[in-house]
């Protein structure tokens, strides 16, 4: 006989049994406390369900339950992730888990935690010193042959996130089937304080855990300078204005800057120490409105060359360029055709490689054509960038130079098959340096982009639709456009329609319509995966006249983007 569903109180207070975190237990006892709708709800809230692992890991807000970022949570993910190296990683023990953290609320505790499951079970554990850039990890894994890595961090989530990142041998995010390998290995695990949880150390005595030091990222830092396609370019009058958003950049970008040749740089000072409250701004995501403000205000001071700015991560980076009186912030897929026309054209003519998104710009392919390199579209998220840059390494004998999607996150060269905020801050600014050589600002090298291979106008628009009604007319939406698809929008022809719910081209499945136009326009549909959206992405491409204004050019880009927005959003009202 099957036995009726445990409460949301009964199963709170078997878990304030175990939990190891004085704050989050008194929350719950709190709480438990309590008898009014409210707390109820919140228990139901934080006890129905788990955070679900994925290819991205975990990532929610910090708090006590299955649904929150807690203590008890990460012990039990890292038993499951240790589990599922001992059976599928060839000598997981000896080659080891490289752990590194950001600086939010908790990151050092979780990312010990984590150390002292691993070291419990057997596998040796290369720890960082302190927070630093989670591609300083990325790469970490490479460096040390480990056989996987764990990043304790929430990027540019606000301060009640926190996260839980992990990297397979090959230093880049997990794809299938390990994600869905290594959940089914945390389903198995029982309470987490029957765990072995050795001490540090004790785990540090019997060479269990090693600590990574400052020589060592030192030693990432080099190979990032090492990354400049001009080491003899001058970056030493370029002016750089730079914040690292409360977050970990600081101690990885200035001394990068400063040893790779841009020694004049001045960082927003409200900002520049790591602070997992993120004070300063509503917001740590230099995305968002408002983020930039302080830095683009010192970089009016100090008349700056040049302003760039990290996530608190430091895998994302920012990019703004002197525009008359003010500074232009640059869009993701601007820096990132930025820094592949420059990488293409200084760099050798071998068999080479770029690689962007599918909800990124068309601009890089036709870059790309243009200057006779290869191409690669991937699903959203850089862990589909990273392996089909060692794909193509392997499969074709090739050169990886860049890759980029629009959430402002960018890969320059094999050094970190993820996004690096680190090595783009240093390789933009030798861009700069070399537009400056040439007569020209960064702005008339963009310019100049949209003259040989077309004008790209963007724009992303979300429909939000709380709650399981919501969820429920967004797949309806996407049955509908798959059922009976448009055969033109605002006047143009639909030419092709890319469902790849399937898999298609090489592309694994994914709840993604993409439909391409005739004139090289496209709109892409897809849900989010992290919120209840429907996202659509608009693109047209406008030739440019030979003597025709940019702002001109702009403008009827603009317009013919109205338009097919406003035809494709009519059909979904």
């Amino acid at each position: 006989m099957s036995q009726a569903p445990r409460s949301a109180r009964d199963l709170a207070a078997d878990w304030l049994s175990e939990d190891p975190d004085a704050v989050t237990a008194d929350e719950l006892r709190a709480l438990l406390a309590r008898t009014d709708e409210a707390s109820d709800r919140e228990l139901h809230e934080r006890f129905t369900g788990s955070l679900e692992f994925g290819t991205a890991g975990l990532r929610g807000i910090l708090g006590a339950g299955p649904q929150r970022m807690n203590r008890v949570l990460v012990r039990k993910v890292t038993a499951g992730l240790g589990a599922y190296l001992l059976a599928h990683a060839p000598d997981a023990k000896a080659r080891g888990v490289v752990i590194g953290h950001d600086s939010r609320r908790n990151s050092r505790v979780f990312t010990e935690d984590t150390a002292r499951v691993l070291g419990g079970m057997g596998i040796r554990v290369y720890l960082a010193h302190r927070p630093w850039p989670t591609p300083t990890t990325a790469w970490a894994v490479v460096d040390r042959k480990a056989c996987a890595g764990v990043m304790v961090t929430a990027s540019h989530n606000p301060p009640a996130y926190n996260g839980y990142k992990v990297y397979w041998d090959n230093g880049a995010q997990i794809i299938p089937p390990h994600d869905l390998g290594i959940a089914a290995s945390i389903a198995t695990i029982g309470r987490s304080d029957q765990l072995p949880m050795p001490e540090l150390a004790e785990l540090r005595t019997q060479g269990l855990v090693i600590d990574l030091d400052e020589a060592f990222h030192d030693r990432y830092l080099a190979e990032v300078i090492a990354l400049r396609a001009q080491p003899q370019l001058d970056g030493g009058g370029l002016a750089i204005a730079y914040t690292p958003l409360h977050g970990v950049g600081a101690a990885s970008v200035e001394p990068a800057l400063a040893r790779g040749g841009f020694p004049n740089v001045r960082s927003e000072a409200s900002q520049r120490e790591p602070d997992g409250e993120f004070p300063t701004v509503a917001f740590p995501n230099p995305e968002e409105k408002g983020a930039m403000d302080r830095v683009l205000a010192l970089a009016t001071e100090m008349q700056a060359d040049l302003v760039l700015a990290n996530d608190p991560d430091a895998d994302r980076l920012c990019c703004a360029v002197p525009d008359g009186a003010g500074y232009r912030v640059l869009s993701g897929d601007q820096v990132g055709v930025l820094l592949a026309d420059y990488l293409l054209t200084v760099g050798p003519s071998d068999k080479r490689m770029v690689a962007t998104t599918i909800v990124s710009s068309q601009l890089l392919g036709f870059l790309a054509a243009a200057a006779g390199a290869d191409y690669r579209e991937t699903l959203t998220g850089f862990k589909w960038i990273g392996n089909a840059a060692m794909d193509y390494e392997r499969e074709h004998g090739g050169r990886f130079v860049m890759g980029y999607e629009e959430a402002l996150g960018y890969s320059v060269g094999p050094l970190v098959r993820d996004k690096d905020g680190v090595s783009a801050a240093l390789i933009f600014a030798e861009l700069t340096a070399w537009n400056r050589a040439k007569g020209r600002s960064v702005l008339e090298h963009l310019d100049d982009i949209y003259r040989r291979v077309g004008l790209f106008v963007t724009e992303q628009v979300s429909l939000t639709r709380p709650g399981a009604d919501g969820l429920a007319e967004i797949r309806a939406a996407m049955a509908k456009f798959r059922a009976t698809p448009p055969t033109e929008l605002a006047g143009h022809s639909i030419d092709s329609i890319v469902d790849l719910s399937q898999g298609t081209g090489g592309l694994p499945p994914s709840d993604v319509l993409v439909f391409k136009l005739a004139g090289g326009r496209r709109v892409i549909m897809r849900p989010s995966g992290t919120e209840p959206k429907l996202k659509s992405y608009y693109e047209v491409r406008v030739e440019v006249g030979a003597t025709e204004p940019m702002p001109a050019a702009r403008a009827r880009g603009l317009a013919e983007l109205s338009k097919l927005r406003d035809a494709h959003q009519s059909l979904l009202a």
